[in-house]
């Protein structure tokens, strides 16, 4: 009798209300469950993208190996990819620089410029020092590897002769560009070639019979224009002119207004761009499991050396990098990775640091909270002068040569190979095996021979590949702790700086239309342009 009166009143027993807060759990766990998926649903895809891309490869690639033709195919989709990101480069290196640059108070730009270059000056030669660390422990050139590996090399041939004087001066006159039109395809580069000269014998000589001719080979040093952007330039240049505007005042703000459109029109191109990196990087690490004949015999043969460089890849991006960012921060760093996880997967994809720019702000400012005027201005700087990955790596490879040509390293050797990668990464190309190019300058510096850099070049698309993940990340980790820099020591968020041009711009204009105002209008009071609240106004109507 009781039951039923309750279930009349409305009232709910125990098994029933018991249901109804399952059913209300489960409801709850499947909301969470969506957000979840909706919030990290690009994240999934990618992740879903280089592994389809790595079993497709293997699924297609067959003993005598694909046609080039077909190979070809099956990276288009790729190839497409990396066109529309290298599209997006320079406008947004350079508006974002220059707009960046023109919004922050000189004294502002130049502390998080100086503490953006030791952050990175810092976080590449511990790369460096963990690498020769690596390489003297695992001991990767202890076995001769096979000679006939040089043949998966893809670069063309092995690097001209550079000297290390040269590489730094090409370096300096790369920050100089002659012509910001040829920056933008161009850079400037110094090589020795060989040059023969032949005299003539001397005359007892001919008189002998003896027609032979002495022939002396000296090297000669040749500086062209060689193909790729010239990123280092552009950024010395945008940042220039940047300060500049600033210097104007009122009058430069419709020009820094033009850069700020177009950065944001750019961005959203790049949030279009990002939903079909799934699909390009799924394509592109297909392609190139395709293109390898004997994979087996790569990592057999050269495994040692493989193991080392991606161990040491592993220890500073997921060891020594977040550490730095916990210490400085106290802010959880793995939470931060997932944010840029996108990134990070496109340069593996993509293995170009400079093509992963465009994803890496994108992700930094919407998933990790980092100020746009940051990542813009830290980003592009960090693309260009901060490459852990191509540093841990070239003394990785210096070591190994060492050890493959029974050569004892001295602690000077090591200390040039520390300093020399360190620098030289510094004008790294951005671009897919950029590090390779570089790595003859170390050879030369401690006298290794250089031919052995094809052996480097049989593997180097799986080791640039991480080389390029370990790069981006450290440009990431340099932003957010900017980002957390400018709000603690300087007493406030990058934001307020970067519109105080605006806000003097406006507030100017508005005094201006306060004086040539309707008649209609007239003023109580003082205007006082430093005041927050507005000058009150009485109509004479």
């Amino acid at each position: 009798m009781t039951a039923s009166k309750g279930a009349s009143n409305g009232d709910i027993g125990p098994e029933a209300r018991g249901t109804t807060v399952a059913m209300a759990g489960r409801s709850s766990r499947l909301s969470r469950l969506r957000g979840f998926l909706r919030s990290n649903l690009l994240v999934l895809l990618t992740v879903s993208g280089v592994v389809a891309g790595v079993a497709l490869g293997l699924a297609v690639r067959r003993p005598g190996g694909l046609s080039e033709a077909e190979v070809q195919l099956y990276s288009f989709p790729g190839e497409l990819l990396l066109r529309l990101l290298k599209m997006i480069i320079l406008p947004l290196v350079v508006c974002s620089l220059v707009a960046g640059a023109a919004s922050l108070d000189p004294a502002v730009l130049g502390k998080l410029g100086g503490w953006a270059m030791l952050f990175f000056l810092l976080t590449t030669l511990m790369a460096s020092s963990l690498g020769v660390g690596l390489a003297f422990a695992i001991q990767p050139g202890a076995g001769a590897a096979d000679a006939s590996l040089a043949k998966y090399g893809d670069t063309g041939g092995l690097p001209p002769r550079k000297e290390v004087v040269d590489s730094f001066l090409d370096l300096i006159r790369n920050i100089f560009p002659s012509n910001l039109v040829t920056a933008t395809f161009r850079s400037y580069s110094t090589v020795q070639i060989e040059e023969k000269n032949t005299s003539l014998g001397s005359m007892a000589a001919l008189e002998n019979g003896n027609n032979s001719l002495n022939k002396t080979v000296s090297m000669k040093t040749v500086g062209e224009e060689v193909e790729g952007m010239n990123i280092l330039g552009l950024v010395v240049f945008a940042i220039v002119f940047g300060v500049a505007l600033r210097k104007l005042g009122p009058e430069g703000e419709i020009l820094i207004k033009f850069f700020n459109s177009f950065n944001e029109a750019t961005m959203i191109l790049v949030s279009w761009i990002m939903w079909f990196a799934p699909v390009g990087i799924m394509s592109l690490v297909a392609g190139k499991i395709m293109e390898m004949e004997d994979v087996v015999l790569l990592f057999t043969s050269l495994g040692k050396y493989i193991c080392c460089c991606l161990v040491g890849h592993a220890i500073h991006g997921l060891l020594i990098l977040p550490v730095i960012y916990l210490v400085l921060t106290r802010r959880n760093p793995y939470r931060f990775l997932w944010g840029i996880f996108t990134p990070l997967a496109t340069a593996f994809g993509t293995s170009s640091s400079s093509a992963t720019l465009p994803l890496m702000m994108k992700s930094v400012e919407e998933n990790n909270g980092v100020s746009k005027h940051i990542s813009r201005f830290i980003l592009p700087i960090g693309a260009t002068v901060n490459m852990d990955g191509a540093a841990l790596f070239q003394c990785v490879a210096a070591v190994f040569i060492a050890q493959l040509n029974n050569v004892s390293l001295n602690f000077i050797q090591v200390i040039t190979i520390l300093i020399t990668a360190t620098a030289s990464s510094v004008g790294a190309a951005g671009i897919p095996a950029g590090g390779v190019l570089t790595l003859a300058i170390i050879l030369e510096a401690i006298s290794l021979p250089t031919k052995d850099i094809s052996l480097i070049l049989a593997v180097d698309w799986l080791v640039d590949r991480t080389c390029t993940v370990l790069n981006v990340e450290g440009d990431a980790f340099g932003a957010g702790l900017l980002q957390v820099y400018s709000e603690k020591k300087l007493g406030h968020t990058v934001n307020d700086d970067l519109l105080e041009v605006k806000t003097e711009a406006v507030e100017a204009s508005k005094a201006e239309e306060i004086e040539e105002g309707s008649p209609l209008i007239k003023q109580n009071g003082p205007t006082h342009l430093g005041d927050n609240k507005p000058c009150e106004k009485e109509s004479v109507m």
